[in-house]
């Protein structure tokens, strides 16, 4: 597909994107032009595939939140867990930057006057003279009470997956999140290896990294297991997620086969 550039954009182009993105296109290709079509090829196909990982995201996100809410007995599991279950050290911190972070998009939605108003709670014998700036925002959000689902949105698929790991197999898979994955043949590390695939993907999408060949083909394989086992016991019967990401699927399939196939071609 013709890009509309002409030979004086390509330099500027191959600087904007960084000689070191566009090398092993540019090496396979030995033509600048084409490396920055490809580049841009991987990026749609990236775009494609980053969209349904998000929809496995949510979807796995939702089912275990309200898993873990009937099984806690409170919505709030995730930043006040109730004794005797502790999270390891690394949840903890991730409930912790997921609850700032929810304050964080709400106290920037207040005006002045009612961020000034949040220092009544937040000093209440008088602000520090001294105080810093970030240190007195910090407390001030401290003071804004965001629902819970705003908490659990802000929380990172690593948490989610985390969740699946060894680490939790006594205290959450066995009483409770099998169920999220309630075919009886199913294994807690199979779950937990198809979403360290997923994982793994997403974050190279979010940093612009080519997810082709295999790693594509393993995110294809893992995309498809959570959509036929979330919540589903018979793997056999379509799924209502399956019927939902179904045609992005294919999209992203074929874009694949596209892609790949102009990469054989310049091999050839």
């Amino acid at each position: 597909m013709s890009t509309g550039l002409d030979d004086n954009d390509i330099p500027q182009l191959a600087m904007l994107i960084s000689p070191e993105r566009l090398a092993a296109f540019q090496k396979l290709t030995g033509s600048t032009r084409a490396a920055i079509e490809l580049h841009r090829d991987m990026l749609r196909l990236n775009a494609q595939l980053m969209n349904v990982i998000a929809c496995v995201e949510i979807a796995l996100r939702n089912a275990v939140s309200d898993n873990l809410t009937s099984f806690f007995g409170t919505p709030d599991w995730l930043t006040h867990p109730p004794a005797p279950f502790q999270w390891r050290k690394t949840e903890n911190e991730n409930a912790r930057k997921a609850l700032d972070s929810a304050r964080r998009s709400e106290y920037a939605k207040l005006s002045q006057s009612e961020k000034a108003a949040l220092e009544v709670t937040a000093f209440p014998h008088g602000r520090p003279v001294a105080i810093p700036h970030l240190k007195r925002a910090i407390e001030r959000r401290k003071q804004i009470n965001v629902p819970i689902g705003k908490v659990i949105a802000e929380t990172t698929f690593y948490t989610w997956k985390r969740l699946y790991s060894a680490d939790y197999e006594q205290t959450l898979w066995r009483p409770t999140l099998k169920r999220t994955f309630p075919d009886k043949k199913l294994k807690r590390a199979t779950v937990a290896e198809n979403l360290e695939v997923l994982y793994q993907a997403r974050n190279r999408l979010a940093h612009h990294e080519p997810v082709l060949r295999r790693r594509l083909r393993d995110a294809l394989v893992s995309i498809k297991f959570v959509g036929e086992n979330l919540l589903h016991a018979d793997s056999a019967l379509p799924t209502p997620l399956l019927k939902m990401i179904g045609p992005d699927l294919e999209a992203t399939e074929k874009q694949a086969a596209a892609l790949h196939a102009a990469l054989d071609s310049f091999v050839a």
